[in-house]
């Protein structure tokens, strides 16, 4: 059981980052190391709740409680069994996820929360480091073929769920490496890409095939693509950025947010020599608050930006919890971010009316965009009168958020039916309306977290080798509830 008292002895501490000065200089992640000690001191924390929220925090359904008491015991193998039991990829998650288990955690009612995120990484890495992470190839092979349309998270989850199944899994990637977004999209200093390598090399041993540079719907067709394969996992995020179409959007010097952040990470990871959009020298101003925000943010600062804004539209949020947003939901507050931290200007309840250019404003490349204040009444964002002003910039990223997946190509062909947000259609089994062809992650549910694309893949694959066997072994996060 749990220290009873573990949460009086220890406060809540988590890992130091490098300094800001340090940092810049390079593109590795920005925490040292945590010491065993004050990590089994922070997992001794968590009180092993009669009812514990952090379950329901997490979509995976993780077994907190268990793994924390076992990091606290020091018994690390089975720790590191009961975070694969619910989570194919801890690596990522404990690096990249916004932790709404620890926004659940009863602890957080009226102290600060268990450090979950932070036990959770440290299980995997040091599983990693000693050699109990393994491939654990199938008993058995069924013969049956599946394709995975994507190489993110949320395909992944699925393909390696369906390879230890039995089955014959084919991940399709168009970039030249698998890992999707969590390749070229997610900056080094987030999570290095080692990482990301040492975990597909272990489903590479267990089974599953990796076909990268192919554009599915192009280097292969929807048509090859059922033929081939006894059924489709389509698992290709939400890609489409939100574009901002306002006057001057046109100019040169203005992108949305992974134009910039792709080469950005190619020539971080050597793949480049350089960017052929930087920051460097540059005043640049990033639209969006969000994570992709902060990314350019802290991309920026590496390339050497002469000054960073970065613009909201929302107004700021409180330093603790409103009244209207309680325990145990996600709680929407202040936060600075390792980017934040390093560098830049953050201004809220801002919109951006127009770009101005450097050749008679409407031509040329960007040179400012006006803005004003804004207010939010009666539903909807209004203009406060009297707050226009000029914010000089030769770049502009537009970290907006996504839109949805990609219509043309592969969906088109294949037939699917698209939801009244244009995300590919599904029945409570995962099922889209074309026979054998299921979607997991953003590309059906809309952009969203991390931990809802690797569960929607566990719980994809489970439905696929139901379709394919009549019934299946596979765990199951998901479906039961959606039913």
């Amino acid at each position: 059981m749990a220290d009873p008292t573990g949460f009086l002895k220890n406060r809540r501490e988590l890992p130091t980052r490098r300094p800001v000065d340090v940092r810049l200089q390079d593109w590795n992640e920005v925490y040292q190391p945590f010491p065993e000690e004050d990590l089994r001191a922070q997992a001794a924390r968590c009180m092993d709740c009669g009812i514990p929220f952090c379950h329901n925090g997490c979509p995976l359904g993780n077994i907190i409680p268990e793994w924390n008491d076992l990091t606290r015991r020091g018994d690390w193998t089975d720790a590191i069994e009961r975070l694969h039991a619910t989570n194919n990829f801890p690596e990522f998650t404990g690096r990249l996820c916004p932790a709404p288990c620890e926004a659940a955690c009863v602890l957080g009612i009226g102290d600060d929360p268990v450090t979950i995120k932070q036990v959770e990484v440290s299980i995997i890495d040091r599983a990693f480091a000693d050699g109990t992470v393994v491939p654990v190839p199938p008993s058995v092979r069924t013969g049956r073929r599946i394709a995975v349309v994507g190489s993110g998270p949320a395909g992944l989850a699925a393909a390696q769920q369906l390879t230890r199944a039995g089955h014959d899994v084919v991940v399709y990637e168009r970039a030249d490496k698998a890992g999707g977004l969590l390749r070229y999209g997610i900056p080094e200093f987030k999570m290095e890409k080692s990482v990301l390598d040492r975990r597909l090399a272990q489903m590479e041993a267990e089974g599953t095939s990796f076909v990268t540079s192919c554009n599915v719907g192009v280097d292969i067709t929807a048509d090859e693509l059922r033929s081939s394969y006894d059924a489709v996992v389509l698992a290709g995020g939400s890609t489409v950025g939100r574009d901002l179409p306002v006057p001057g959007r046109a100019l040169g010097g203005i992108h949305l947010a992974m134009e910039f952040l792709t080469p950005a990470n190619r020539v971080a990871l050597g793949e480049l020599d350089a960017s052929p959009i930087s920051a460097a020298g540059k005043r640049v101003v990033i639209i969006g608050g969000g994570d992709t925000g902060a990314d350019c943010l802290g991309t920026s600062h590496r390339q050497g930006a002469a000054s960073v804004h970065q613009l909201e539209i929302m107004p700021r949020p409180p330093q603790l919890r409103a009244p209207a947003n309680p325990w145990p939901s996600y709680p929407i507050i202040y936060r600075v971010s390792s980017a934040h931290e390093e560098g830049g200007e953050r201004v809220f309840a801002v919109s951006t009316e127009r770009f101005l250019g450097d050749d008679g404003d409407d031509g040329g490349n960007v040179r400012a965009l006006r803005m004003h204040e804004v207010r939010f009444e009666g539903g909807r964002f209004e203009k406060v009168e009297g707050t226009d002003v000029e914010l000089p910039c030769e770049l502009v990223l537009l970290a907006m958020g996504f839109t949805g997946p990609e219509r043309p190509g592969l969906l088109a062909d294949l037939g699917v039916e698209l939801d009244a947000r244009g995300n590919v259609a599904r029945d409570a089994g995962w099922s889209t309306s074309v026979p054998g062809v299921f979607v997991a992650g953003d590309m059906g549910r809309g952009q969203s977290l991390i931990v809802w694309a690797i569960s929607e893949g566990r719980s994809a694959a489970a439905a696929v080798d139901r379709y394919l066997m009549g019934s299946t072994d596979l765990p199951d996060p998901i479906t039961p509830t959606r039913r």
